[in-house]
């Protein structure tokens, strides 16, 4: 009954390409962002970030669009609640890295620590599965594409998880000065909720592939 259905409604030309292009600028963030932890020149550090920046709010706009389209559309290809959500948690990961670039620049964080860039690098990872589960979402032919990537940022998630308290517990055992540590703590925590967001939109991702399926 739903591909009988599905036959009557028009082809979705509004929604799709605009996550599509949410997507592809979180890609796109994430490559900067770790470019700006590998990077030792500090000089080098603010143009990176102001890249970073543009691009959240490359992220802003698209996730405006979405709301704006939503409120003129009357046929929506899944439901207008998901659709929210899915807005919303894109935009959510593009904040967490653009936050945690702030945090760099801002709290004069020097030194990269190697859980830092293993955040960063994670943080990529599951970037690049939502963009791949996010490009399939369009016609819902190849929805194991989609729960593989699913799959794969909830074990990404895990891991930065991992990287995350050990890191913490480290700088609890071996750093003295509590400036030190609130400042390192703050960006590793962006970097790692980044993880987290991204595990957001597979759960989005999955509960349409649910629902549509």
């Amino acid at each position: 009954m739903n591909n009988i259905f599905s036959y009557f409604i028009p082809k979705d030309r509004k929604f799709f390409p605009l996550f599509e292009k949410a997507s592809a600028n979180l890609v796109e963030m994430s490559v900067l962002v770790k470019k700006l932890v590998n990077t030792p020149d500090l000089t080098q550090r603010e143009p990176i970030h102001k890249e970073i920046e543009d691009l959240e709010h490359r992220g802003d706009e698209i996730t405006h669009q979405i709301y704006l389209e939503l409120g003129k559309t009357f046929i929506t290809p899944f439901d207008r609640e998901d659709i929210h959500t899915l807005a919303t948690a894109l935009d959510d990961v593009a904040d967490y890295m653009h936050g945690s670039s702030n945090r760099i620049l801002l709290y004069n964080v020097v030194d990269m620590t190697e859980p830092i860039k293993k955040l960063a690098e994670l943080v990529a990872q599951a970037c690049t599965d939502v963009d791949k589960a996010i490009k399939e979402l369009k016609n819902l032919k190849n929805i194991r594409v989609i729960t593989d990537s699913c799959v794969r940022i909830n074990s990404i998630e895990n891991q930065a998880d991992y990287v995350f308290d050990k890191a913490i517990g480290e700088l609890f055992d071996f750093e003295d000065d509590a400036k030190v540590i609130m400042k390192y703590k703050e960006v590793l925590s962006g970097l790692e909720t980044a993880t987290d967001m991204c595990e957001d939109v597979a759960n989005v991702l999955e509960t349409i592939l649910v629902k549509n399926a």
